[in-house]
């Protein structure tokens, strides 16, 4: 019942908000796998590098190559954070998974601004539409 209600929830989200629980889901792997080097388990940091590795992968996936040179830069920093998972995971190398670390959260902090300022925007521009809907239909009649 709970995956239920947790697929149930995920789709109801907008893309963007998606976008953003992934970079969330990146960023906690990459920081679980930190602690398992430090422990030794080498098999679960393998695990969560390779969480991390698929992450980054669906959101290059999901870049919108309308948005310009942006776009090709994200995903040139994407397959850059790609490249440094492979060789954290077959190094173990903390230093490399903080490196991704680093990469990493300017971006996400930047998604998570952007969203946020989307939703301060939106409900003013909703209204605006409702009003000249309303005006509109006033003028019809």
């Amino acid at each position: 019942m709970t995956t239920f209600l947790t697929n149930e929830a995920l789709h109801q989200k907008t893309p963007q908000e998606l976008t953003a629980l992934l970079y969330e889901a990146c960023l906690t792997n990459l920081e679980d796998s930190l602690t398992h080097i430090d422990e030794k388990d080498f098999i679960r940091a393998n695990e969560k590098l390779q969480k991390a590795s698929d992450i980054v992968h669906r959101l290059g996936a999901g870049i919108n190559y309308e948005a310009g040179i942006v776009a090709d830069q994200l995903e040139q920093v994407y397959n850059y954070m790609a490249d440094k998972l492979v060789e954290a995971n077959l190094k173990k190398d903390k230093a490399v998974v903080q490196e991704v670390i680093t990469v990493l959260e300017p971006i996400m902090n930047a998604w998570n601004e952007a969203m946020k300022t989307k939703r301060d925007i939106q409900p003013k521009t909703m209204k605006q539409k409702v009003n000249a809907y309303e005006n509109y239909s006033v003028y019809k009649s």
